[in-house]
């Protein structure tokens, strides 16, 4: 089968968005080396995580022609002509989108919905953006084949918001990185944490420094915690967010014991889970939530929230909290550094239950969905 890709936040993102990609499209070629993974790019750029794709002898980047359209309208309407070029037997958008003109293609497509957080939470974007979302997108759901839904909540958002058939959405879970799950020697964490010169005793929260993420909420609760319990934080601010957080913190007394990194590798992330004493994710609203998987992988007590699909990623390994209760989440990390909240029971859960997002796994209801979405573009 000759599969085509958008490939552009696999080249570009290297995070989220990027993640997925990559994992796709080399989960893919992994299990079906037969076929042909096409992906398109209207650029290709130096990215350290492209060396896994750029190995398969089955993946080849498609860039535009030298003439017609360039960059993002290539994307969104030029791509199409290079489909039928390449002979491409199905399409998959792996961001939420396809070209706006993909049924001119003729060839089946699909498209991966990771949320619609836009819609639930629309003051966490400019109008502007959510006007643009909204058509993309939902354009997208309707002029697809199938879709895949990163989660149980996503495709139950797409089919309210969109109103599209739940017999038309397959919810397929991602996978995180298989490195989360290999636990590193205790020397060579020892040397991660001199290098990166990390706290001996630190929560951990990784994500987007935004409102959504609710970093406001970890800081309070760590203000309950003894002294020597200091905040990691890695991820990059958006929107000023960031100042905001550590206005609390220091209303609090607690800013110094603030650790935000802009710069930690993927490749030291698993060290810096395995080193952490807590990870924790308390989102507001997500379309799946990835580190609450990596915490799991990496054998450490997991703290999120309710309210959207988190309950999903952890399933019963992980701690729930309200995302806008302090105490609660403050008296639950409090339990958990201190010994009073076992939690080694949780560990055992939290592999067993990791199982299930097992890259060969999606690769197989991947193929399965681009077998349906053949079957009923001929019908």
């Amino acid at each position: 089968m000759i599969i085509g890709y958008d490939g552009k936040r696999a080249v570009n993102n290297m995070t989220g968005l990027g993640n997925y990609s990559r994992l796709v499209i080399a989960s893919m070629a992994e299990a079906y080396p037969t076929s042909k993974m096409l992906v398109y790019t209207p650029k290709l750029r130096e990215n350290p995580r492209l060396k896994e794709l750029q190995a398969y002898h089955n993946v080849e980047f498609r860039l535009p022609a030298a003439a017609g359209f360039k960059g993002s309208l290539w994307r969104t309407f030029g791509i199409t002509n290079n489909l039928k070029a390449d002979n491409v037997e199905v399409f998959h958008g792996l961001s939420n989108e396809l070209p706006l003109n993909i049924e001119s293609a003729g060839l089946p497509s699909v498209v991966t919905m990771h949320d619609v957080i836009y819609r639930r939470r629309p003051q966490c974007y400019n109008a502007i953006d959510r006007i643009i979302y909204d058509f993309k997108y939902g354009r997208s759901c309707h002029n697809a084949t199938r879709i895949i839904a990163v989660s149980q909540r996503t495709k139950d958002d797409v089919v309210e918001l969109y109103g599209i058939n739940p017999d038309k959405i397959d919810v397929i879970y991602q996978g995180c990185d298989s490195s989360f799950r290999n636990l590193l020697p205790e020397d060579k964490l020892e040397g991660i944490r001199r290098r990166l010169m990390l706290p001996q005793r630190y929560i951990l929260q990784v994500g987007t420094i935004e409102e959504r993420k609710n970093l406001a909420l970890t800081v309070r609760a760590l203000s309950t915690l003894p002294k020597g319990i200091k905040l990691l934080v890695v991820g990059r601010d958006r929107k000023g967010y960031l100042g905001k957080v550590m206005s609390i913190a220091k209303e609090l007394g607690i800013a110094s014991r603030i650790d935000v990194r802009h710069d930690i590798s993927f490749s030291d992330l698993p060290a810096v889970c395995q080193l952490a004493e807590v990870i924790v994710y308390p989102s507001y609203y997500e379309g799946f939530g990835i580190p609450v998987l990596e915490g799991l992988e990496s054998r450490r007590p997991v703290v999120a929230a309710t309210g959207s699909c988190l309950e999903e990623a952890g399933g019963d390994a992980a701690f729930y909290i309200n995302p806008d209760d302090a105490r609660e989440m403050g008296e639950l990390l409090r339990g958990l550094t201190d010994g009073t909240i076992p939690y080694t029971d949780r560990i055992a859960k939290g592999m067993e239950y990791a199982k299930r997002f097992a890259a060969d796994d999606m690769a197989e209801k991947i193929m399965a969905t681009y077998e349906k979405a053949l079957s009923e573009y001929k019908r």
